[in-house]
């Protein structure tokens, strides 16, 4: 890839399936790089892969889509030109979408009703004065706010104890009547200065499962529960009583009484409710009259990875998808106990899940796609997408190669090398992943895509601390972040070194959030690398815990409390020792890694003369790299490239050579180039 080809980019969100499995809809976004803006459409495709899939909305930024129980309907969200994304309705049998909410903050994702009358979601809501709710109120101009909680800002949302979420219900309007006829306003169910989210309809419609943390302490734990409550508002009641971090709670559709709430959830937090490094979030079951948590699939091996907004329930069972080395499986869980049954497993990435009438259709990345759709149906699994092929044409897309290293002690470390064509040796960039509870893997990235285009071999891996690997492979690092995790990236590329295509003598490291740590640490500890890049980094535990939205709780957690141990753990301890040239990229409105993580850094390194750069991006958060303005996005690629021009040039991108960069398309065969997506879909049969 290019950095102008994230325009060509294609990523299809969560599908929905038609109660009668014959059709799918997903939403489809793309990057419009000259408006500045991400637009979505939805898209249909019959799920026996009879027809491609074709447009079905042309909105600016349509997405969430989701077919009522009776097949009639198709709600979704869709967003004007800088507007928020307002619930719509469209019949299935055609016509106008019609939109029921106006929210100043926008909605969420829809949730229908079993009768297929009411649609259930959750809004911010704004307290009056602020946000624009008043015309003649500036920002500027607000009433002070009086903070008197630690959870008061989240990154990406800003301050959150001014607009709480809460849970919504809205009548679809009657079919008699004509556009003239108003909608019916929605109606607020919960409220409270608490914010409630995943909102699902139990099977007889008198009900309404949602989370929120409302217990004493919440303020101070991590600890989220079930609540019920009628769509009228009243009968709040708590189900769960567990020290879990629930999500996501669903019934089962063919249980008319309800009985059983599944949900994700980690399922035990500790005493205090804090111990969140390295659980797994699983699938497990809640009693709806109330009760603990109880696990369908072992916490210490199973963590849930994909994205789709609810905890899918049909047929008898639970679908979700699982971190395991580097991809997520897609597993059927009967709900009357037994093995789980995979139903995607191997090279691929599932993001999304839905089920109709016996239909599974999964959202499926791997390394040359961002995601199509995949059907399965007993005996038969189908693809019936090809997003991905306007990419993939291009023929600058690179395959990953997997491999595994040895760490000092003898533990086995997973990952991935991708390489330009060509016999080299060529340069190499070591980059390290964030969480630190996350995982590289078999995606289409389009960072990694980018640096091999412009001549670069990446090295990437998945450390201890990671997830995808089991519990205690994550848990290791808590209060020894830096040591064994450290030992882990070093022999990974050392072990990556052995190949004599890969340039020893010219590697650099670069990564965000837990990369930025790992690249600022080492950095401090060793002068092997040409040149660094330490972006929106966790530097500093001790200034983090006043400055981030999660400082409160995530350093005690991760480094511990000890002073001397704190200090062993933080790369700005040890910064003074850097000599290698750095660039620190930042974003103006990280709340999560916050903006003086990465000053202090730049400031350190210029007062004592080290070559580095200090790049800024207005308005952005943490999130920059993923969803940040598309062109930003670009530009963070291109300023990525020119500094890797400068420090390590290649033939493809070089500082020499003025702009950056041609990117000079690959010498790959035009048989490969075009190869269709089919064939890469072969192993999921």
């Amino acid at each position: 890839m290019r950095p102008t080809d994230l325009s060509l980019l294609r990523v299809p969100g969560v599908p929905t399936v038609s109660p009668d499995g014959t059709t799918a809809v997903v939403s489809v976004s793309r990057l419009d790089l000259d408006a500045d803006e991400y637009r979505g459409q939805l898209w249909t495709v019959p799920t026996d892969g009879s027809a491609p899939a074709r447009p079905l909305t042309h909105g600016h930024r349509d997405t969430e889509p989701v077919f009522s129980p009776d097949g009639r309907w198709l709600a979704y969200l869709s967003a004007e030109p800088k507007g928020k994304p307002q619930l719509h309705v469209l019949a299935t049998a055609g016509g106008v979408a019609r939109a029921l909410t106006d929210h100043h903050l926008g909605a969420g994702t829809p949730v229908w009703s079993p009768d297929s009358r009411r649609l259930a979601y959750t809004a911010r809501v704004p307290e009056a004065g602020r946000y624009g709710t008043d015309e003649d109120v500036p920002p500027a101009a607000e009433a002070p706010r009086l903070i008197t909680t630690l959870k008061y800002r989240a990154d990406g949302v800003g301050f959150t104890n001014d607009r709480r979420s809460h849970v919504f219900v809205v009548d679809l309007p009657a079919e008699t009547e004509d556009d003239g006829v108003a909608s019916p306003p929605p109606f607020q169910v919960t409220g409270g200065d608490v914010d409630d989210t995943d909102v699902a309809w139990s099977p007889d419609g008198t009900e309404l499962a949602f989370v929120s943390a409302r217990h004493e302490g919440a303020d101070t734990d991590r600890v989220t529960d079930v609540y019920t409550v009628r769509p009228d508002g009243t009968g709040l009641r708590k189900v769960t009583g567990s020290r879990s971090a629930v999500a996501h709670p669903a019934y089962d559709p063919e249980d008319p009484a309800g009985s059983t709430i599944y949900l994700t959830a980690q399922p035990d937090l500790g005493p205090l409710g804090r111990d969140f490094v390295g659980r797994n979030s699983t699938l497990c079951r809640v009693s709806a009259a109330g009760g603990e948590v109880e696990p369908l699939l072992d916490p210490e091996e199973h963590d849930r990875g994909d994205e789709t907004p609810a905890t899918v329930v049909a047929g008898g069972a639970a679908f979700i998808g699982i971190r395991r080395r580097g991809a997520v499986e897609l597993l059927r869980v009967p709900l009357s106990g037994g093995a789980p049954e995979p139903l995607v497993d191997g090279h691929y990435t599932v993001r999304g899940i839905a089920v109709g009438g016996g239909v599974v259709v999964a959202t499926v990345a791997h390394d040359r796609s961002a995601g199509e759709l995949i059907a399965i149906t007993p005996g038969r699994r189908r693809l019936i997408t090809g997003f991905g092929a306007p990419l993939q044409a291009t023929g600058r897309l690179h395959r990953m190669r997997e491999t595994t290293a040895t760490a000092p002690d003898g533990y086995p470390v997973h990952g991935w090398v991708t390489s330009p064509p060509g016999p080299g040796p060529h340069p190499v960039l070591l980059t390290v992943h964030g969480g630190p509870f996350a995982q590289y893997g078999w995606t289409l990235f389009d960072e990694t895509q980018a640096y091999v285009e412009a001549g670069y071999a990446v090295v990437q891996c998945n450390p201890r601390g990671s997830s995808g690997y089991g519990q205690a492979h994550g848990r290791v690092i808590k209060e020894h972040m830096g040591e064994l995790d450290a030992d882990d990236v070093l022999a990974f590329l050392d072990a990556a070194l052995e190949d004599p295509t890969l340039d020893s003598s010219r590697v650099g490291i670069m990564g965000g959030s837990y990369g930025g740590f790992m690249t600022t640490l080492l950095l401090g500890r060793t002068d092997r690398f040409v040149a660094g890049i330490s972006e929106r980094a966790f530097n500093d535990p001790v200034s983090f815990v006043g400055s981030s939205d999660i400082g409160f709780f995530f350093p005690d957690e991760y480094v511990g409390t000890d002073p001397e141990r704190v200090a062993a753990q933080s790369p700005m301890a040890s910064a003074h020792r850097i000599t290698t040239p750095t660039l620190v990229i930042h974003s103006e409105e990280d709340w999560r890694c916050p903006l003086e993580q990465g000053t202090r850094l730049f400031v350190e390194l210029k007062r004592r003369d080290v070559p580095t750069e200090l790049l800024l991006f207005p308005g952005e958060g943490h999130e920059l790299s993923r969803s940040g303005r598309p062109k930003h996005r670009q530009a963070r690629l291109e300023h990525v490239l020119r500094w890797w021009g400068q420090w390590l040039p290649t033939s493809r991108n070089s500082s020499a050579a003025g702009a950056l960069p041609a990117g000079a398309e690959a010498a790959v065969p035009a048989a490969v180039r075009t190869q269709p997506l089919t064939v890469e879909a072969t192993r999921v049969r």
